[in-house]
């Protein structure tokens, strides 16, 4: 969604501990990995155990079919963090219990579904990521998207400000595309170029005179 803003490191602990209810697991999941791998909704909802677990063990890259990727380009992998792993870790288990075992089975599955092997619905998905914001009295534009958001800061926040490293990160066919993911540090920026000349004997120079006419 066009527009979402991302959210800070606190607001992203808050919101990662407010999920309850039966399913809370499930939401806290779907959160964590979509904070962690940037993947939109739609490609998140698509992963099924397979994806994230094999051979008796969490995969270290999560890696989602290029059918189910904007565009349908090509297919993107992403590291799978160990907060990731730790979260999946207490929701699949569960998702075992209700029934689903087989390795095509969604990861997050409706509960609705009825024995069906259906992932929940982008709907169902944007009402329990809203009613956690809520719960937390967060304001701005918030929505499922607001996930791949804060992906994008936290990444620069760590990496460093290099559009094009983000767009890797983010899997961009169109770096044009990335822009609209990259906050600039406007006041950054104003030091950067007023600070091109510190540490030249230039600058020391000129500024033991008096420059005014």
């Amino acid at each position: 969604m066009k527009g979402c803003r991302p959210l800070t490191n606190e607001e992203m602990e808050l919101v990662a501990k407010t999920f309850g209810g039966r399913y809370a697991a499930r939401d806290k999941a779907l959160f964590v990995l979509g904070v962690s791998t940037g993947f939109r909704i739609s490609e998140l909802l698509s992963i099924r155990v397979r994806d994230v677990w094999q051979h008796g063990r969490f995969v270290d890259e999560v890696t989602v079919d290029r059918k189910y990727m904007k565009g349908e380009n090509s297919s993107r992998t992403v590291e799978l963090d160990p907060v990731a792993k730790a979260a999946l870790s207490d929701w699949l288990p569960q998702l075992w219990e209700l029934g689903y075992t087989e390795p095509d089975s969604f990861v997050f599955q409706s509960q609705r579904s009825k024995k069906e092997n259906k992932a929940i619905s982008y709907r169902a998905a944007l009402f329990i990521i809203q009613q956690a914001f809520e719960m937390n009295e967060l304001t701005g534009n918030l929505a499922t998207h607001t996930m791949r958001k804060t992906f994008a800061r936290s990444f620069v926040d760590n990496y460093g400000p290099n559009i094009f490293a983000l767009s890797d990160a983010l899997g961009h066919a169109d770096i044009s595309t990335t822009q609209r993911y990259y906050q600039v540090d406007r006041k950054g920026v104003r030091r950067a170029i007023l600070s091109i000349w510190d540490n030249t004997s230039l600058r020391k120079e000129l500024c033991q005179t008096n420059s005014t006419p």
